[in-house]
């Protein structure tokens, strides 16, 4: 990941030096370091970055609506979002805005670094947890109970990442699986659900 080029937003300052120096010693260059999402775009003004990591809850503009600026501003730069919040509203929220990669702060910097490396390569990163409480929340509301009724655990995983927008190859690497084993999934919720079509599925798991 060399000469990639980093953008810390976070309105905390200790976390702010910690990961610049996690990124340093890995030869990730941290173009500018924002403590409100204000602060992050008049940085991007000055000097592009390829990913910046951004908190959700910080004083002025926060990370949700820093999130629909930068990707209607800067369509280019990918979004990790890393922060202490997994509960629904800012899930759905930050998800919907346009990041690409949803991490919590404990995480640790291995999962950090490779998640960069992952969103580079195309691919969106939701935490485990996270991506517990999205299938909750999925499979929680009257209107998806009937269409989640009698799927495993995996499928219904693979129905939340395909109501979120991702392609085969995408769910295959965030579930570490092969693109056939994402097939094969889906032909079996097809069954499951009696709905043939990806576009209607998604729009039902999104309705």
């Amino acid at each position: 990941m060399k000469n990639l080029r980093v953008m810390l937003v976070d309105d905390e300052p200790l976390l702010l030096e910690s990961l610049e120096i996690i990124l340093a010693f890995h030869q990730i260059t941290v173009t500018g370091k924002a403590h409100d999402g204000q602060e992050a775009l008049s940085l991007l003004k000055e000097e592009m970055c390829d990913i910046a990591m951004v908190d959700l809850n910080m004083k002025g503009m926060g990370g949700i609506e820093l999130i629909s600026r930068m990707k209607a501003e800067y369509p280019q730069v990918k979004i990790l979002v890393l922060t202490t919040f997994y509960d629904d509203k800012h899930i759905t929220q930050a998800i919907a805005g346009g990041a690409d990669g949803y991490l919590l702060k404990d995480s640790g910097k291995d999962a950090i670094l490779g998640a960069v490396g992952q969103i580079m390569g195309g691919r969106n990163v939701i935490d485990g947890k996270v991506m517990k409480r999205l299938a909750m929340l999925m499979g929680g509301t009257s209107r998806d109970a009937g269409l989640l009724e009698g799927m495993t655990e995996r499928e219904k995983e693979i129905c939340t990442l395909l109501a979120q927008g991702n392609t085969n190859k995408q769910i295959a690497g965030l579930l570490y699986i092969s693109e056939g084993t994402v097939k094969n999934y889906i032909s079996s919720i097809y069954e499951k659900t009696g709905v043939h079509d990806r576009a209607k599925l998604v729009a039902l798991m999104n309705g």
